[in-house]
């Protein structure tokens, strides 16, 4: 049973081991989330076709849709329960749990309700054509009927990570994949329901998760849970978690507008094979962005206690050990991508045509794959000191400054490659943006902190 205050030892235990402790929960959680999208999308390559592959990859700019609300307000949420923790503000922690339920619940309805509605036509924008439509629609469908459970489950998994138990976080994530993989195959395979049953696998697993992840919040021997009173949306909670959320929102949101200029222009110069062979590459780009996703989430709960606190020491040792290890995460990707592409590109189809486009793409999609690591660390840094203005400068400078030029101007002189030479060219400027960010924010605010102790 967990003692109150015991997210106290953010303050206190070596860095070194903290990190740890909240890290490898969370990165065993988003790297076993991330190995689920691979397998999924390799039973569905396998057990429905390469233009089914195709189809997925059409919908991925409605899944970060989902997530961009989702976002708003559980993660805006998470780095706001830590600031109020590390302030010891208890009252106002268990009325951010209240206003997150209250939250997902209304944002998850809203997103459903409008794309139910113009479903069809939003993924013929998105790029989907005659052959990919049935998949994409199929589904979307399933997923988009179980989008508020979705918002739930990530928003409540967020909170449980922020208020000092990230075990638990990982068990939530690790047996919704688990249930998810003893399903799709199932569905798909032997009841034959095809890319719908791969899309039902997924919100059952998170209706299960959802479900115990409520049941833990009514606990009132936990410092954090629901009480009465705490589900009347408080306007400075709602504004202030969606200020810090803003950031990996419009991440989400920029990322979608992205995904939907790629497959048009994959579809333009290479047909649906070119945007199959985007989903590989997406994939596997994903897995190692997860892993740091899930480190990310680790940092985020001792920076912001510590900085809530005004240990400005503590929080600059966890930023520097963060960053060292993302870059080695991200470094193993760019191995993988630039002398295994062929493999790797093997294991999701047989179709000799989507991997003759899939494997170049992923080595030079991997080229400058070192850098990313540091890039997101340190947008996540800003978001997690409650510094939502730079974090969302630092999401949107790869997505809107760098890579939508690129996507706009390279295809026309390289077609389909111009769109892969696109992606290392931003992640490359985009980190060079964060090194200067980072550098400022230190010299001007942290440091200054400190010598004022």
């Amino acid at each position: 049973m967990e003692q109150k205050g015991s997210h106290l030892a953010l303050g206190t235990e070596n860095i070194r081991k903290l990190l740890l402790q909240y890290a490898i929960p969370s990165v065993i959680a988003m790297t076993a989330a991330s190995l689920y999208n691979i397998i999924d999308s390799i039973f569905i390559g396998q057990g429905v076709g390469a233009l089914a592959i195709s189809g997925l990859a059409i919908t991925f700019p409605l899944m970060n849709l989902a997530a961009a609300f989702g976002s708003l307000v559980g993660v805006g949420a998470s780095a706001l329960l830590s600031l109020r923790l590390g302030q010891k503000d208890y009252s106002t922690a268990n009325t951010i749990l209240g206003n997150v339920l209250v939250l997902n619940l209304i944002l998850g309805s809203l997103y459903t309700v409008m794309v139910l509605l113009f479903l069809d036509p939003i993924l013929m924008f998105f790029g989907a054509s005659p052959d990919t439509l049935p998949y994409a629609h199929d589904f979307m469908l399933v997923i988009t009927l179980g989008n508020v459970v979705t918002h739930m489950y990530f928003g409540l998994n967020a909170l449980m990570r922020a208020s000092g138990n990230p075990v638990r976080s990982m068990y939530a994530t690790i047996f919704s994949v688990i249930i998810n993989l003893a399903l799709a195959p199932l569905f798909i395979f032997v009841f034959g329901w095809g890319i719908k049953g791969a899309a039902l696998a997924t919100v059952i697993a998170q209706t299960s998760m959802m479900l115990w992840q409520l049941f833990y919040f009514t606990d009132k021997s936990r410092s954090i849970h629901f009480r009465k009173g705490t589900f009347r949306l408080k306007s400075k909670i709602v504004r202030d978690s969606m200020s810090i959320g803003m950031a990996p929102f419009l991440m989400n949101v920029t990322a979608s507008a992205i995904i939907i200029l790629i497959n048009q222009s994959l579809i333009r110069y290479g047909g649906d094979m070119a945007v199959g062979a985007y989903g590989i590459i997406n994939r596997v780009a994903a897995l190692f962005v997860m892993i740091v996703l899930g480190l990310n989430q680790g940092m985020q709960p001792i920076a912001g206690y510590n900085f809530g606190a005004r240990q400005f020491d503590r929080v600059t040792s966890v930023l520097k050990l963060t960053i060292f290890i993302a870059t080695g995460i991200v470094t193993l990707g760019f191995l993988l991508g630039e002398f295994f592409p062929h493999a790797v590109a093997s294991v999701f189809t047989s179709d000799k045509e989507l991997i003759d486009i899939a494997a170049p793409g992923l080595r030079i999609v991997m080229l400058v794959f070192p850098l990313v690591g540091f890039q997101m660390v340190a947008s996540t840094f800003f978001q997690s000191i409650g510094m939502a203005g730079k974090a969302i400068f630092m999401s949107l400078t790869r997505q809107v400054l760098f890579l939508l030029p690129g996507l706009l101007i390279f295809p026309v002189f390289f077609g389909v490659k111009g769109v892969w030479y696109s992606m290392p060219v931003a992640d490359t400027l985009s980190a060079m943006v964060a090194i200067y960010m980072l550098t400022v924010q230190y010299r001007k605010s942290i440091l200054k902190q400190k010598s004022m102790e």
